[in-house]
């Protein structure tokens, strides 16, 4: 066996071990096929007022420019599936924002996956991304074969669905890589059907200034009008295009404490979310995403969703 089968096998050992679903690898290089469809979605200004998705084009396609002698890009599936959810009588969030904020429990792995590998390998360098710089999540493990990009633009797989996070190791170090796998979506358009803003314009095309999740968590300024009673009843995030995704019926309850959600959220009516204080917002969203809306962004959503 060589060092790169090696090397290679006792990565995703160590990855199985932290909990990751499952982890796939591929060569650093420039993404081709995405540089066109990025360039034409930001042209027609699908990204919104994420201007963000505006910087750094080259290094968004390119790991190589953000790793000195990048070699290798590790991709990470984790499971945030949960074995509860909300109330029927409850506005609700997206699940994986139930639980403590993925960006922290995400990169203590990849930390500790880094840490394994140059104790086990030697000298390698590598940077650990979830979310935090200009990478191309889902183009990447659907390039080291962890599923293939839906037509709701989620990853899916074929045993687990699409309610994972997705991270990545870029390292300095040769290793085995894998293939990307079939689409298997074929003609359904369940996800285009259920989406509520026509966010989903055409299969495989997102609008993200359409999206409910852009309206509830990026959009900084009043809801549009023409969105009044569009939402259904979503606060934070969406998760329509996934859970009509038949896929997802092969979703299995994650196994990771620190994704487990207050009781509290569990159990809070319309009327709870309607009255909720700025301590309560502390208290049941401690450690979670939905900080990021900040308690005045909730209550602007909570808002529009009541009139």
């Amino acid at each position: 066996m060589t060092n790169k089968e090696t090397y290679t096998q006792f990565i995703k050992s160590e990855a199985k071990r932290l909990g990751f679903l499952s982890c796939g690898i591929s060569k650093a290089g420039f993404l081709e096929a995405e540089a066109p469809r990025l360039e034409i979605w930001l042209n027609k200004q699908m990204h919104g007022q994420m201007s963000y998705m505006e910087n750094h084009f080259d290094k968004r396609l390119d790991p190589t420019l953000l790793v000195d002698g990048a070699k290798s890009v590790i991709s990470l599936l984790l499971n945030y599936y949960p074995s509860e959810t909300q109330n029927e009588d409850s506005y609700k969030i997206s699940k994986y924002a139930y639980g403590q904020d993925y960006h922290f429990v995400i990169k203590e792995k990849l930390r500790e996956l880094l840490f394994s590998i140059q104790n086990e390998i030697g000298e390698v360098s590598g940077r650990a991304f979830v979310d935090s710089a200009p990478v191309l999540d889902k183009a990447w493990a659907a390039k080291s074969g962890l599923g293939w990009i839906g037509k709701n633009s989620n990853l899916l797989t074929q045993k687990t669905g699409s309610f994972y996070f997705i991270a990545e190791l870029v390292v300095d170090l040769d290793l085995e890589y894998d293939h990307a796998v079939t689409d298997h979506c074929g003609s359904c358009t369940a996800c285009l059907d259920a989406c509520p803003t026509e966010a989903i314009v055409a299969p495989y095309v997102v609008d993200g200034s359409k999206c409910i999740s852009y309206f509830t968590i990026e959009l900084k300024e009043n809801i549009p009008t023409e969105m009044k009673g569009k939402f259904d009843d979503w606060a934070f995030g969406c998760d329509i295009c996934q859970d009509v995704c038949p896929w997802n019926r092969f979703s299995k309850p994650h196994s990771e404490p620190l994704f487990n959600p207050n009781p509290e959220l569990l159990s809070m009516s319309k009327k709870d979310w309607e009255e909720i204080t700025g301590e309560t917002f502390k208290a049941v969203f401690k450690n979670s995403a939905v900080k990021r809306t900040k308690y005045e962004g909730l209550n602007r959503n909570i808002d529009f969703l009541k009139t």
